[in-house]
């Protein structure tokens, strides 16, 4: 499918970007057409999506889409076809620019709607005052609780759109910004793209970046925004001390620009958590788990970058990592429309242009995919659920792990025992080994509890594996006497 570039606004859209492009709530691709040539999605639904977008993160709503198939909108007429391109101006208030860009696909006319989301108004139909907000791939109508929330919330997203006259383009990191003009086919200067995202301006001659360049690209934004940056810490144990018995164990802070640190924090935490072991029971051969599923604490921690408050200036992010779990923590708490109980459902982004800029990185993903991910990988990973804490004008996100049920790890030796065996198990047998892997000693009347056979038989069984389990009593017949597997 054709990779070439088909909007002279934004360099992304391909005809294989449009076509294959998963929907989320930066971009949107509609058919207007049924099966039977009526006319399906009406100019009035593309202003709702219009608004949700507004009022959301921005973004891009492709129309002449249907199911992989281009339309042909020409087929409208001229009369319904202006319906399409005054949609901003018949139905949307208050008065907002969108630029609308007719694009043509081997003669077939189809139209590109280009967002921008607007830092202070909220926005509404005109004829009936609905409000409308893009949550994932969905346009959703608000109530009037909700509209008032998002007035709140937007009047905190002023920061990254803040100028800051004294940064100049020698302190950014030319590679980062090299990495972003190839992501996204631009083919102009450093400027020109900056100014092409909405994260510098030309006034007078001059370009002036915003916070929103300096936490993306600059070399060092703490230079210029105090505290944009990590801290892990590692504890001895499951609580924090202080005092003479203070038990931080390592304590290492990431500097840089946001893709620069997501780089530095994944690659050092791919080296530091522990890995533990259990066993298939269909394939009979160890699995390596790690402490923690790369997809939930790299989202946690991309996304904690992404909707930190920046402005709440003097503290960090914060990794905390505890012998039982890991608590990510940022300043700022949850925008109002954004609760514990409704994360996985439902998004807005403190730094819109951030959060766009990295998606198109591939860092931040879209619909919510980000938190659904940090939960299903955990789920996957058999570890308790997230649990997220918004208190204090900070969220932290826990992360639990199973490694404190594992500290007495499994020898090599052992391990390749059980597995050259176990094919030739029975299912009890097999039980009883897992039971021991899991929970790492157990008496006969544990065995029999879970097995539900005689003690005699298990006795039996116990024996086979006199070469991977041992006996743990001074007695020469003790039924409280606990087995477990050799080192």
């Amino acid at each position: 499918m054709s990779k070439q570039i088909l909007s002279n606004i934004d360099t992304k859209l391909t005809l294989e970007y449009i076509i294959n492009t998963k929907e989320s709530v930066i971009f949107e691709r509609k058919g207007v057409f049924k099966p039977n040539g009526d006319i399906g999605f009406t100019p009035s639904k593309v202003a709702d999506v219009i608004i949700g977008m507004l009022n959301a993160e921005g973004g891009v709503l492709v129309l002449g889409i249907n199911n992989g198939v281009v339309e042909d909108l020409n087929s409208l007429g001229n009369v319904k076809l202006n319906d399409y391109k005054q949609i901003v101006h018949d139905m949307v208030t208050p008065p907002c620019f969108i630029q609308i860009e007719e694009v043509h696909i081997d003669g077939k006319l189809i139209l590109f709607y280009h967002v921008e989301s607007d830092k202070e108004r909220v926005f509404a139909r005109k004829d009936n005052e609905k409000v409308f907000f893009r949550n994932g791939d969905e346009t959703k109508e608000l109530d009037r609780d909700w509209v008032r929330k998002l007035e709140y919330d937007k009047s905190i997203r002023k920061f990254e759109d803040e100028k800051r006259e004294d940064f100049e383009e020698v302190d950014f990191r030319k590679s980062v910004l090299d990495f972003y003009k190839k992501k996204i086919n631009f083919e102009g200067d450093y400027n020109d793209l900056l100014v092409y995202r909405n994260l510098a301006v030309k006034e007078k001659g001059k370009y002036i970046y915003k916070n929103s360049a300096i936490l993306l690209f600059a070399e060092n934004p703490e230079n210029s925004i105090p505290s944009a940056s990590v801290r892990y810490i590692r504890y001895d144990g499951n609580k924090q001390t202080t005092g003479t018995n203070l038990n931080v164990v390592k304590d290492e802070r990431f500097e840089g620009c946001l893709p620069r640190i997501i780089e530095l924090v994944k690659r050092f935490l791919n080296n530091v958590f522990r890995d533990y072991y259990y066993l298939d029971l269909e394939s009979g051969k160890f699995v390596k788990i790690p402490e923690y599923p790369e997809d939930a604490w790299l989202e946690g921690i991309v996304n904690a970058l992404t909707h930190r408050s920046y402005n709440l200036q003097g503290n960090v992010i914060y990794i905390k990592h505890f012998d039982d779990r890991l608590e990510i923590s940022n300043s700022g708490p949850l925008p109002s429309i954004v609760t514990v109980e409704n994360i996985k459902e439902t998004r807005f982004s403190r730094n819109p242009r951030i959060a766009r800029v990295l998606s198109e990185m591939g860092y931040v993903r879209e619909l919510n995919e980000g938190v659904n991910r940090i939960y299903d990988s955990m789920k996957k990973s058999l570890l308790s659920e997230p649990e997220y804490i918004d208190k204090n004008d900070m969220v932290t996100l826990i992360l639990k792990n199973n490694i404190s049920k594992n500290d007495d790890t499994i020898s090599e030796k052992t391990m390749k025992e059980v597995e050259k065996v176990f094919i030739t198990l029975n299912d009890s047998q097999k039980q009883i080994l897992n039971y021991l892997i899991v929970n790492k000693k157990a008496t006969l009347s544990d065995f029999k509890n879970k097995l539900g056979i005689s003690e005699q038989m298990i006795r039996d069984y116990l024996k086979r594996f006199s070469n991977i389990i041992e006996k743990d009593t001074d007695k020469i017949r003790d039924k409280n006497a606990v087995y477990k597997l050799k080192k």
